[in-house]
This record gives C-alpha cells, structure tokens and sequence, in this order.
C-alpha cells in the first residue's frame, strides 16, 4: 500500500508557534544554560571531528538513518541511483516516506539491491480508524523489512487552524493504542512524529502533546521527536526527554537557522551534542537526518543529495 508523506512545514496559525516560540524557549533555556550551551558553536566545529560538545561519546554509525522525505524528487526521478547514492555515503538505513510508486515488494527489491535497510517509515494510521486497512499497512511494513512503524502528522483542524480540544488529542491517543497493539501483534514497534502543532495550547490549558504522551501505553507507543519542531514548538528537547524516559526511541535531527528555518546539519543553531549526551536518558535508537525543504525551489535536487552526505558526516563526526 502506497503511503504518502503529509506535508512537513504546515500552516500555521500564527508566528508566536514558530519564530517568537522559539525565542522564548531560548531565552528561558539561555538563562540557565548559556546561550552557547543551548545553541553550540556554529557549524563547522564538527567538520574537524569534535562536534559542538567535544566529548568521547559518539553517535553509532550503524543507528544513522535519513527520512527518504528528504530526497523526494530524487527518489521519484530515480529511485536505484538514489538509493545507491545513500550508500556511497555511508548510509545503512533508511527511514521511508511511501514506496515511491512501488509495492511494497518492489520497494523491497530496490532497497536490497542498494544495501539498505528500511527500519522505520512514516505511515499515517486510518482516521477515522479501520483495523483492516491498518493491517494491510502493517503487512507493508514487514515485507519492506521496517522494524518501526510512525505516524508522521497530527494537528490541523478542517479549516487549517492548530487544534485547541483536548478531546481530539484524547481520541487520538485511543486510535494510537489500538494502532500499537496491532503492530505489537504483528511484530513490529509504533510510534509518533510530532510537529510544532502538538505545544499549541489547547482550550482549559495543557497541550496534546502532553496529552499523547500521557494517556498512549508506554509499551506500545513511543515516540520520535523531531529537535527542529520541538524548538519550533517552543521546547527544549533535553525537557521533553526527561518527561518521557525511555520513549523517545527516535529522533529526527534537522537544523535551524537564524530566521527558524531549515539548515543543513552544523550550518544551524541547534547543539545536537548537548541533546544526545541524553540519549540513555531518552532511549533513543535512530538518529534520522531530515530536511524538509531539500529539493524544493528554491534548493535543488543537488542540493537535497548534498543535505543527506552532509548530515551523515556530520553525525559520524560528532562528539559530545
């Protein structure tokens, strides 16, 4: 079954969820860590092999992935060559965003005769929910080999607007855990993408993040938390990982610039170092590399297959 990708960077409401939310959760951050603490040195302190924090640890080569997401057009345009590319990159897995047209087997094929592996893909659980047509999503998963399975996109109301009831997030985590429990049963592990959309306040206070992660079954929903839309969403990762020990088994590391926008891994603001010296903490077991505007013009598809070599050496070379 043919998955697609729902859009990356949503409508927004209004700015204060994106670039002044951002600030303020700087600013509270800066206070106690230092502005350099929080947003690392620039850039190119990985590119000699130290990393923003210069530590010993470092990020295992063979739990470095990337969201196919990332080389959209490439994929579609040529599927073998790029996933060929991948692996001259260094690459051993990869995270998919659909089969690009394929089945499920054939995407299979394509990824076995590059020397890839699907661990993970982004595929949105029926809404409302139907347990057949998740089943036969979860059939996919194993034939492509994925051993995770994530719903990559929540959060808009029919007009577009962030949702603000709690009682939406509430019958969404019900269709979570039925989700899980059926990708449990199948042998795989279900997890959650989340967006800036998830910290909007919702109506009578709280958010729906803290409504997912409340009221899902820890055994059989975990989460992958994207660092570039947590920050968006005003907050800081090394908070959310605390609140969830154990759960963020993912996480989606992309960067950001001065204007709240995507960067290249190292050409951003974000000290990924200072976030992963959390990782027993947090549980996590995949580091994706995405960016969610590489390929789209502006960018080219060059310029998409030099996100993805970038971010690789960047976590291969980062310390902390």
């Amino acid at each position: 079954m043919q998955q697609s990708k729902q859009p990356s960077e949503p409508p927004e409401a209004s700015d204060t969820v994106s670039r002044r939310g951002l600030l303020r959760a700087a600013t509270v951050s800066a206070a106690a860590v230092g502005t350099a603490g929080l947003f690392g040195a620039s850039a190119a302190s990985a590119s000699g092999g130290s990393g923003h924090g210069g530590g010993r640890r470092r990020v295992p080569i063979d739990r470095i992935s990337i969201q196919l997401y990332t080389l959209r057009d490439q994929l579609a345009a040529d599927l073998p060559g790029t996933l060929a590319a991948l692996r001259r990159f260094g690459y051993r897995r990869v995270e998919h965003a659909g089969f690009v047209g394929r089945t499920a087997a054939e995407f299979r094929a394509a990824l076995d005769e590059a020397g890839l592996r699907a661990t993970s893909g982004h595929t949105a659980i029926p809404q409302p929910f139907d347990a057949d047509t998740w089943a036969r999503a979860l059939d996919d998963a194993n034939t492509v080999g994925c051993r995770k399975l994530v719903h990559p996109w929540f959060g808009l109301d029919a007009a577009g607007q962030p949702i603000r009831d709690p009682q939406v997030y509430r019958a969404l985590a019900r269709d979570l855990n039925r989700a899980g429990r059926m990708a449990e049963r199948a042998g795989l592990e279900f997890g959650y993408h989340n967006h800036q959309l998830e910290f909007v306040p919702l109506t009578g206070g709280g958010t729906g993040f803290g409504i997912l992660t409340g009221e899902t079954d820890p055994r059989l929903v975990h989460f992958e938390l994207d660092l570039f839309w947590a920050w968006r969403g005003a907050q800081d990762p090394i908070d959310l990982i605390r609140a969830n020990r154990g759960r963020i088994r993912q996480v989606h590391v992309k960067d950001m610039n001065t204007e709240a926008s995507f960067a290249d891994l190292g050409d951003g603001l974000i000290d990924f170092g200072r976030i992963f010296a959390h990782e027993r903490e947090a549980g996590i077991e995949e580091y994706i590399v995405e960016r969610d505007d590489a390929g789209t013009p502006p960018r080219t598809p060059a310029d998409a297959l030099e996100t993805a070599r970038v971010g690789f050496d960047y976590l291969a070379s980062l310390r902390y």
